[in-house]
């Protein structure tokens, strides 16, 4: 499973376009970035992880309110059962006329190896 494919699923209902890294198109007056924060394993006694922990950055642009569209993503991603870790203004960007605000997003999956 991959927390990247899970939000593209997640954010094909907000009517915001997506890319992963960096957005290769003309941007339009609001869209999402997602880049990967880390990949973890939660150990447990026998030293075997039992959880794979995934985390990704989603970078709002907007040439209007982000608010709105910040809420919205809030929202889908609590209603889906994802950990926000972090929300933050970025600020304005005066040569391209964007807000920039980041929502950092954690989900647990839960991992078993062949042997279990």
């Amino acid at each position: 499973m991959s927390i990247l494919e899970d939000l593209k699923t997640i954010f094909s209902g907000l009517d915001i376009p997506l890319e992963t890294g960096v957005f290769s198109n003309m941007p339009p007056d609001q869209y999402l970035v997602m880049v990967p924060l880390s990949d973890s394993f939660d150990l447990h006694a026998d030293n075997m992880p039992g959880v794979d922990i995934q985390e990704v950055r989603l970078s709002i642009y907007s040439k209007g309110s982000y608010t709105a569209v910040k809420n919205r993503i809030v929202r889908a991603l609590l209603n889906a059962g994802y950990t926000i870790t972090d929300r933050q203004y970025i600020g304005f960007e005066p040569d391209s006329g964007y807000h920039h605000y980041n929502v950092d997003v954690a989900h647990y999956y839960k991992y078993e190896t062949e042997d279990r």
